[in-house]
């Protein structure tokens, strides 16, 4: 209830509502309540009524140049009413007042004042002169500042809640940080909650250590690093290793992101900028971290002429002046994520600011197991669910997708009125994380759907024969999204690096489908479009930015699918344009030789997978190579790689450490040992030369 009276007092509707009641208010008892009481005369009314003695006394007053008349009549006097009756300013039942009091103005000249002397003389008329009245000044002062002094403060209190969230009250507060620190005590985010990063987990072991117990480090005049750039794409758990710092430190942990800083108003972020690192410092030791630097890191000078980027560059700046550490900042880290740290300022990433750079990339197999044993604590799975092999058909996947992977499954077993999440609720989450979700009630005629069958069978078969790099992992005649159906085609291993020879299986295995329509059914479908426009990507990339063609060369034309050139546009010519167009369609022309030339050398195989999808809609790994090769089911698979254990914590990655550190020490130790062992004095070394020859 608390709550709801202060919002309502901290609305701007509620001060208006509050200014029209009592204008509405004085309108009432100023406007009806008075004048059914006191009437208004002109001044030959009030001379003729003076005249013939219907007036019982009466008052003169300077005022503004004028005189005011007010006094009373010896009787009440009845008058028309010009108010409606049952209005909400009149206070009478009927049309008819009465009113025994009256005012009226009089004109300041000698004969109005001398006509009124004789006839209040003649009618023996009380008359009363009074001093001019200051009250009226200020009334008129009062009704003329009070409303502008009230929509000065209504405007005050729209300004103090234009800062960041809310506003503080202050009519300056959207200069200030609205970012408050984290508790340490609740924030329970460990190390251990943080799977397959291992490593970069290592790398910021000696970072929590010196929030921990910065002495040791500054006895020996070490400077522990400025800032922390975690790099990587997004859903790789940026976010979350930084959290884990902050809560193994147990420490303030300072969160914004980096469009927080910027405002319309010009010099707001470079203000925020100086409050957020005020307020640090006064919690320190303390962590910052500003999510998307990118979006006020960006390098300088590359935006619109004229000063249209001003406002960010002076939040840059004062970024930059902040982690210089001209005020000293100790126990202070920054730590800063971004997937786009080639746009980055250079003086950002210089030492002294962000000292080191550590890569959040996607994890590996083992790693992606370890995610998923961390989002599935909390989740029944039955017995047939192994994470093992979840990890295995998920390469390319990070941290946030295993979980959309696991909580997709969960919410298909709650529809199926399920107690535990069993495979068959994961495979269905595979589908849709990757294609959408299904369609089975589409109707769809026996041509086109023997039509998707082969033409998913061509994929499929491919895959099988091109197996080097990438493998089939599921094939599917079921409509998902706007796909009739689809093939899953992953890589057999985790890949960092692609050769040509893996990029020409893609684009060959992408030209499956359309070749065994060509082939099966002599026509085309518009089903491969989307097959095309994966495979012309590929080649694109590999003409103009991996130089795999010897027309062209070595050369980088392009970088993420756009022109290498100042503001986006094209710094090659025409020609290489041309020339370009010419190599992406001749390696688009060789994958679907090699697709045709697959087909027709396997068409019994290519029959059987189509038959099968027809039959059975949807085919895995193992039926696929067992259709291929034995027409059997296949046997239980053998493990491919050791199980990694929980996450690690903070104690056991501080461990490794020392271990890998020790090891390196021994190594070298005993390099430099055997270095020393076969150093030879120059006797010796002119008689073994002699022996030699």
């Amino acid at each position: 209830m608390k709550n709801n009276k202060n919002g309502l007092r901290n609305n701007s509707l509620f001060y208006l509502i509050i200014f029209l009641l009592i204008l509405l208010a004085t309108s009432w008892f100023v406007g009806g309540q008075g004048s059914s009481q006191v009437e208004n005369l002109s001044s030959s009314d009030f001379v003729s009524r003076l005249k013939n003695d219907k007036v019982k006394d009466f008052s003169l007053q300077p005022s503004n140049g004028v005189y005011k008349v007010s006094g009373t009549f010896k009787k009440a006097e009845t008058k028309k009413n010009n108010v409606p009756a049952g209005s909400f300013f009149s206070r009478q039942s009927g049309n008819i007042r009465a009113s025994k009091r009256f005012t009226a103005t009089v004109l300041p000249n000698n004969d109005s004042l001398k006509e009124i002397n004789q006839a209040a003389q003649k009618t023996k008329t009380k008359m009363n002169t009074r001093e001019e009245s200051q009250n009226g000044m200020w009334l008129n002062i009062a009704l003329t500042v009070i409303p502008f002094l009230f929509f000065a403060f209504l405007l005050y209190s729209m300004m103090s809640r234009t800062g960041q969230g809310g506003g503080t009250g202050n009519i300056m507060s959207f200069g200030k940080s609205q970012t408050k620190p984290i508790d340490p005590k609740k924030n329970k985010v460990r190390f251990s909650d943080v799977a397959g990063a291992e490593e970069e987990k290592q790398e910021l072991v000696e970072v929590v250590d010196f929030l921990k117990d910065s002495r040791k480090y500054s006895a020996l005049g070490a400077r522990i690093p400025s800032g922390v750039l975690l790099e990587g794409p997004p859903g790789t758990g940026k976010t979350l290793l930084a959290r884990a710092v902050a809560g193994e430190a147990k420490v303030p942990f300072y969160s914004i992101s980096g469009s927080d800083f910027v405002e319309m108003f010009v010099g707001v972020g470079a203000s925020r900028v100086r409050d957020l690192f005020t307020s640090a410092k006064k919690n320190a030791p303390a962590i910052i971290f500003i999510d998307e630097i990118d979006a006020i890191g960006r390098q300088r000078g590359n935006g619109k002429t004229g000063g249209g980027n001003d406002e960010r560059e002076q939040t840059l700046n004062q970024l930059l002046v902040e982690m210089d550490g001209f005020t000293g900042k100790e126990g202070l880290i920054v730590i800063a994520a971004t997937n786009r740290s080639d746009v980055l300022d250079p003086a950002l990433l210089r030492p002294g600011r962000f000292d080191r750079k550590v890569l959040v990339g996607q994890p590996d197999v083992k790693g992606r197991e370890a995610i998923l044993r961390v989002h599935a604590k909390n989740k029944p799975l039955a017995d047939d669910v192994d994470l093992k092999v979840i990890a295995q058909q998920t390469p390319g996947f990070v941290g946030a997708d295993l979980e959309n992977v696991l909580n997709e499954a969960a919410l298909v077993a709650a529809e199926r009125d399920k107690t535990k999440i069993d495979a068959a609720d994961i495979d269905e989450a595979e589908d849709r994380v990757i294609a959408g979700p299904a369609k089975k009630d589409r109707v769809i005629s026996d041509k086109e759907r023997n039509m998707v069958a082969y033409h998913e069978a061509g994929h499929a078969l491919i895959g099988v024969v091109l197996s080097d790099s990438r493998t089939v992992r599921k094939v599917t005649i079921i409509p998902r999204g706007r796909a009739g159906g689809y093939a899953i085609m992953l890589p057999k291993d985790d890949q960092n690096l692609l050769t040509k020879k893996d990029l020409m299986e893609q684009v060959a295995g992408l030209m499956g489908g359309r070749t065994a329509e060509e082939i099966i059914f002599g026509s085309q479908s518009s089903g491969a479009s989307n097959d095309f426009e994966q495979a012309t990507q590929i080649a694109r990339a590999m003409v103009t930015e991996y130089g795999m063609t010897k027309r062209l060369g070595m050369v980088q034309l392009e970088k993420g699918g756009a022109p290498v050139g100042a503001y986006g546009q094209a710094n090659y010519s025409p020609e290489t344009a041309t020339a370009i167009d010419e190599e992406i369609r001749k390696i688009l022309d060789e994958g679907h030789q090699t697709a045709v030339d697959i087909i027709q050398g396997h068409r019994e195989q290519h029959k059987a997978i189509a038959q099968a999808l027809l039959k059975y809609e949807t085919l895995d790994e193992k039926q696929i190579l067992s259709l291929y090769n034995t027409g059997k089911l296949p046997e239980a698979n053998t493990e491919e790689f050791p199980s990694e254990k929980e996450a690690a914590t903070f104690e056991e990655t501080k461990e490794v450490v020392k271990k890998r550190d020790a090891a390196k020490q021994k190594h070298e130790q005993q390099t430099d040992s055997d270095e020393d062992h076969n150093t030879l004095t120059p006797g010796d070394d002119d008689s073994d030369h002699d022996f030699e020859e």
